[in-house]
């Protein structure tokens, strides 16, 4: 049984089900009913076998399923094998990866959803494709001696092969992190690295909300550091453009290791301010949320100056933790900021969720402490305000300001 697919009027599409077991060289696997809206309250697993000695292939042509920064309500959850595998990445929303390839002849796909919001679903197709090794070893592995390196298949004699994916998980002893730095980095450039890109993870597992950064492009990116003593380090390659690629080393650090090495953008003596700890008291939420001062006041008292977009916002304990793509620096300090391309972020930590309240997509001036981990923090008496071009002149004024 075949259905017309929508926006086309020649292509006949299968009438999907919920689920079940797939075998062969390729095919096409949609979400319960697509295109139509998918049910709600459902649970459907795909298992897809190729033949012996070759890799799944998995690219989705159609993705829109309920939106949320963490996929917690409706989402794809998509293995490498069918039994306690390897998850290669959870989707939700209309964003579509790039190709996802299993390390062995299987792949599963399992569709979640709940009782409210739905979409249309999914479309992927599927092929079988040969594995690509490097003398007898998969790119990837586990590395768990004290400094390492890791690089991309073929490197450096010629460009990464298309379809794959490398994952390192990196483990130091307990009371340890791991330092993380790239010597030479060309990945496929894409403004939001949609397509080929590293991606580094705290912790074992491919996790959005553990997610340090994602990087593409032809600039290394600035050194990383984990939370804790674990690091997951993929890197994925779709099925078109090729580039040089990477190398890559690591080493283990003591964990009261400061974890950032960018200096001071000035070279007076940072101003010292009392850290406000994490595990801060309710008192300081109870606060009046009121902006106090001015940009020029607050300038010389704060760590780190920044204009940037918040891109994610994720709601932990009482606090906001925020990514921040972003437009300037003016005052460096010891943030941490990721680089992927020209794209440069940093993570902020808002102490109180809803002091100072900022909203994803917009942009504001940032201005507050960092922590001993390279993050911003953001508590109610620090300077936040938004973001217009009328600003950009009075900060310049400040940044060749001494303090």
């Amino acid at each position: 049984e075949y259905v017309i697919s929508r926006g086309c009027c020649c292509c006949l599409l299968p009438v999907f089900t919920c689920g079940g077991n797939i075998t062969g060289e390729s095919g096409v696997i949609g979400s319960q009913g697509y295109p139509g809206v998918y049910p709600p309250n459902t649970k459907c697993v795909w298992r897809i076998t190729v033949p012996e000695g070759r890799v799944v292939v998995l690219s989705f042509r159609f993705i829109d399923l309920e939106s949320d920064n963490l996929c917690r309500y409706d989402y794809v959850d998509v293995y490498s094998g069918h039994v306690s595998g390897q998850r290669l990445g959870r989707f939700c929303g209309t964003f579509k990866p790039g190709a996802l390839v299993s390390t062995g002849n299987k792949m599963l796909l399992q569709m979640v959803s709940d009782a409210n919001t739905a979409g249309s679903g999914f479309l992927a197709v599927f092929s079988a494709a040969h594995p690509h090794e490097r003398g007898d070893q998969y790119c990837g592995g586990r590395l768990d001696k004290p400094s390492g390196t890791f690089k991309t298949p073929n490197w450096p004699e010629k460009d990464y092969p298309a379809g794959v994916t490398c994952s390192w998980h990196i483990v130091a002893p307990k009371n340890q992190i791991i330092e993380v730095k790239f010597e030479k980095f060309d990945v496929e450039r894409d403004n939001y690295c949609r397509y080929d890109h590293v991606s580094i993870f705290n912790g074992a597992e491919i996790n959005d909300a553990k997610r340090i950064g994602k990087y593409c492009g032809d600039s290394p990116p600035a050194p990383v550091f984990s939370e804790g003593n674990q690091l997951l380090i993929q890197f994925l390659s779709d099925l078109s453009l090729t580039a040089d690629g990477f190398i890559g080393h690591y080493k283990f650090r003591p964990k009261k290791f400061p974890t950032t090495t960018v200096p001071p953008t000035t070279t007076t003596q940072p101003v010292t301010t009392r850290p406000i700890p994490l595990k801060y008291s309710v008192a300081l939420c109870q606060q009046k949320c009121k902006r106090r001062g001015t940009l020029e006041g607050n300038y010389c008292s704060s760590n780190f100056v920044i204009t940037g977009t918040v891109i994610t916002a994720v709601m932990r304990g009482g606090s906001m933790y925020a990514t921040v793509s972003i437009i300037n620096v003016y005052k460096e300090g010891s943030l941490a900021i990721q680089q992927a391309g020209k794209t440069m972020s940093t993570k902020i930590i808002i102490l109180c969720k809803k002091c100072p309240f900022v909203k994803r997509g917009l942009n504001y001036i940032f201005m507050g402490q960092v922590d001993e981990d390279g993050r911003g923090k953001i508590a109610p008496h620090h300077f936040v305000m938004a973001f217009k071009t009328k600003n950009q002149k009075g900060l310049n004024v400040l940044k060749n300001k001494q303090c």
